[in-house]
């Protein structure tokens, strides 16, 4: 089974280019049909992962993913799961 990731610890500090990195991996999951995608803003203060959950609740980009998941065992991880 494929998944998708995408660490944003490189770019953790230009927030167009995270955002741009985002709508990149989404559209890559819908158009190959891969699910789930991983998210890693790492641990950090939090501001990126609060920054990767605002993006994912736009009305426009939610209703293309089936559901979120925060990782329990790693506070840095998001997954994102869709439903093809």
């Amino acid at each position: 089974m494929a998944k998708l990731v995408l660490d944003l610890h490189d770019i953790y500090n230009k927030s167009g280019q995270i955002e741009a990195e985002l709508h990149r991996v989404i559209n890559q999951a819908v158009e190959k049909r891969i699910s789930p995608v991983e998210i890693i803003p790492g641990k950090g203060s939090g501001q990126l992962k609060k920054h990767v959950l605002r993006f994912l609740a736009q009305p426009d980009i939610k209703k293309l993913y089936h559901r979120l998941e925060k990782d329990d065992k790693n506070f840095g991880r998001v997954f994102v799961h869709f439903k093809f």
